[in-house]
Parts: C-alpha cells; structure tokens; sequence
C-alpha cells in the first residue's frame, strides 16, 4: 500500500532524520504491506515546535472558522471512506465490512460531531460579576492505539482541533498508514501549517519523547495501564495534564428478569467484535446461578457461528498472550466450552473465538484484560453477590445490565464503578462520554466532555 517515506510536519512531508523504519504487516497472511519511517526525538521536537508555533493563530481563530475548517476536513474523510477502510483492512486485519461500518464510518461521524460542538460551544459565560473563559490548553500530544485506529486519531485531534489546540499524533506502530491518511485528509482539508503533525514511531523512542517533551501541554494516551501509569508519572512530573483512557475487564450483568438468549448473543457478539481487541468489551458475564448452564449454552453454540467470521488478532505477540490467557484459565480451573488455545489456522494471527465457563471472580481471566475473542462466564447468588462481583476489578471502564424492567436495570447500573454501561443492548452514542473510573483511565473522551479534556478555565472579574 502506499506509504510516506517522511514526517508530516508543518504541512509537509519532510524525511525523518533516522535511517530506520517500520514494517507494516498484515495479520491475515503476515505480509509486509508498507513500511514507514521509525521517528527519532529529532523528530518529535521538529513536528512540537512547529506546533508550538502554529498555536497563537490557531488559538486565535474564531470558533466558528474552526468549525468550517473540521467540516472541511469530514467532508474529506468521507471522499475516501472506501481508502480508509480498505487500509484499516490491511494493517490490522478487521474483515472489511467492518472496517466499512466501524473503522470507517464512526470516526466520520465523530468528526462531523466535533464541527458542529467548535460552532455551537459555550466558551464563554457569565457567573455573577465575571466572565467565565474557556480557552486551549496548548500543544497536546497525542498517542494513540492499534485496535480502533482511525477512531482513536480523530477522538483526540478533533476536540483538541475544536479547541483550538494544535496537536502532534503519535500514532501506534502496527497501524501507522491509515495515520499517513488522516494525514493527507487534513492537509487536503486546508487546516494551518503546524496545527496538525505526524510523527511516526515506536512508543519507547518517539512516544517518550512526545510525552516528555517541556512545549507539549496535555499528554492524551489510550493503551495498556502500565504505560499509561508511565506516562502519567512522567505528566506528574512535569506539572503537564494528563487524559489516559486505559484498560477494561467490563462486566455483562444479566438480571434474572432477563431475556437470557438475547442478552447472551449480544453479550458474546459485542465479546467477538474486533476479534476482541475492544477496551471496553464486556469479557465478563454474570448470570444468575438458576440460568448459568442454560447461558453457557447459549454462548458456545453462538461463539461457535464466528469462527469464520472475526479476523485475526494484531501481531504474534497478542495472539501468544491471548492463547496463554487461555491455558491459564483453563489451568486454574475454567471449563472450555468453545474455541481454545489452538491456532485455527495455520497462517495469519488467528485466535479460535473461546468461551471459558465455570469461572471464579479470583481467577487471572476474570481480572486481567486478554485483549482478544476470550469471555468469561461467572455465576452469582443474588444481585447484591452480581454487583460485588462486577466491582470487583481495578477496572472499571464499561459494561452492560440487563432486565426485565428498564427501571430494574439502570437501578443496578448506578451502583457500578464504571464510566459507560448499555441498558439492555443501548446503542453506541458518539456525543456520550466515554472513560473509565479507577484504572481504566483519567478524564472522558467523545461530545462536549471530550472538548472539555482540551480546554482550561479563566475567569475575569469586574
């Protein structure tokens, strides 16, 4: 596919400074697919400080120019929508009608939600004998993910943008061509030299960098909790805001009132989607010990219908942690009722979608996140004994209720230690928050609170 040979930084493509480079490769038959380059610290301090100085303008600029300009740039991503899924297809694997659905369509749609907040948000008010002002809090870096990574790009640059922020992305290594597109949709777009940059890289060498750098204001990180521990005790350091959206292990609560075969296809599909690589992914469902062995089930007879249908997992390295999750749960105690730790195939990076059953909340598959096609089924007493259960992570990101009676669930819903949980299959909202609690993350991105993220107050008395 095509590739950039360079950087892109203050509204051109310049050569890295660096000889090395990153191979790009596909997870369905493992070939190399682009290669582009590995970014230096030169690199990074090049694309903040044309950043740095694109900011005045930018900041300056009427909310309503920014507006037209991210409308602009929507528009372009729409132009290319078929380029981007076929690309997405390519370097993360993602069969492409999802990649049309989900890598392609949503960060569209939250592009164009951004263009209409820039015009239509109060960045100003008045409280009593002073005025209120919200204004950008500067340069942000912002580093984003493999599993959703046109979404995850625009989640960050379209409220940083929106709040006239400039912005560097660094995006992740695995899936770095679909960040060269977004790239040259910004600058077919028309935005400002330095507003938006490229830096591509690996997270030890250009994502450090980025973080530490003294010019960049804000750090917005999604991956791993033990990085983003890292990079918050680097933010920390530095005095430099922080908004980390990290790990998940979500709970799938399913009341007795419940339509059971419902709640358990659903479960299981939103557990398969993305082969699993979803963050927010409910891979822990509760259901009442009267119904457990018919849930069971119903799950593996549904998990077993995606064994074609899911695309592989991203590299070598998460497919072997996904089948070690696998053999420990095994190990420790789970029943497998479906799939396994077995390759599925003997090409690509594929993982047999599993369902592990018998599961104790102490177990390692019902506290740590696996990150691929794995659910854990668990059994409760009462819902008291459900929501323990379900609080009992330090995550605390997503998750689902289901009931009989609406009322019934969102009751149940309030009482979890979760930043977004779906009432009875509730579909997804692209101006909803979305974040977690605990050591799923700090701070909320999507809608007007994701703007708020890039924002910081000032107040003028009278």
């Amino acid at each position: 596919m095509k590739a950039h040979d360079g950087m892109y930084i203050d509204g051109e493509w310049r050569p890295a400074t660096g000889p090395d480079v990153i191979e790009v490769v596909n997870p369905v038959d493992e070939r190399i697919v682009g290669r582009v380059p590995a970014g230096t610290a030169e690199d990074v301090d090049a694309a903040v400080r044309a950043a740095r100085a694109a900011l005045p303008a930018w900041a300056g600029t009427a909310p309503a120019e920014r507006a037209a300009r991210l409308a602009a740039l929507r528009d372009v991503l729409v132009a290319r929508e078929g380029e981007i899924a076929e690309t997405v297809t390519a370097e993360l694997g993602s069969p492409l009608k999802f990649s049309q659905a989900v890598h392609a369509a949503v960060p569209i749609a939250v592009a164009g939600s951004y263009a209409e907040l820039a015009a239509t948000y109060a960045f100003e008010e008045k409280v009593g004998n002073s005025i209120v002002h919200q204004e950008p809090v500067g340069v942000v870096g912002a580093i984003t993910p493999w599993n959703y990574p046109l979404h995850q790009i625009v989640a960050k640059v379209a409220p940083a943008l929106a709040a006239g922020c400039t912005v560097v992305l660094k995006p992740a290594e695995d899936t770095p061509l679909v960040a060269q597109l977004f790239a040259e949709a910004v600058h077919e777009a028309g935005l400002p030299a330095g507003v938006f940059n490229l830096v591509t890289g690996l997270g030890p060498v250009a994502g450090q960098a980025l973080a530490e750098h003294p010019d960049v204001d804000l750090v917005s990180f999604t991956g791993s909790t033990a990085v983003g521990r890292q990079i918050g005790a680097t933010a920390g350091a530095a005095i430099k805001k922080v908004a980390l959206e990290l790990g998940g292990k979500s709970a799938n609560v399913i009341l007795p009132s419940a339509d059971l075969a419902k709640a358990v296809n659903v479960g299981v599909a939103n557990v398969m989607s993305n082969s699993g690589q979803t963050c927010s992914a409910w891979t822990r469902m509760l259901v009442h010990r009267e119904r457990y062995e018919e849930a069971v089930e119903l799950a593996a007879t549904a998990a077993a219908k995606y064994g074609e249908r899911i695309g592989p997992v991203v590299n070598a390295k998460q497919r072997a942690r996904v089948r070690s999750y696998i053999e420990k749960g095994v190990a420790e105690g789970a029943r497998l009722v479906a799939g396994g730790p077995e390759a599925p195939r003997e090409q690509g990076y594929f993982v047999s979608p599993t369902v592990l059953a018998d599961v104790t909340p102490d177990m390692t598959v019902a506290q740590e996140e696996i990150f691929g096609p794995v659910l854990s089924i668990l059994r409760y007493e009462d819902e008291e004994d459900a929501l323990r259960i379900a609080n009992g992570t330090v995550y605390g990101l997503a998750g689902a209720v289901w009931a009989g009676d609406e009322a019934e669930a969102v009751a149940f819903a309030r009482r979890m230690d979760t930043g977004q949980v779906d009432i009875n299959g509730g579909r997804f909202n692209p101006l909803a928050p979305f974040g977690g609690y605990k050591q799923s993350g700090v701070g909320r991105e999507l809608g007007s609170h994701g703007l708020a993220e890039y924002l910081q107050t000032k107040s003028l008395q009278f």
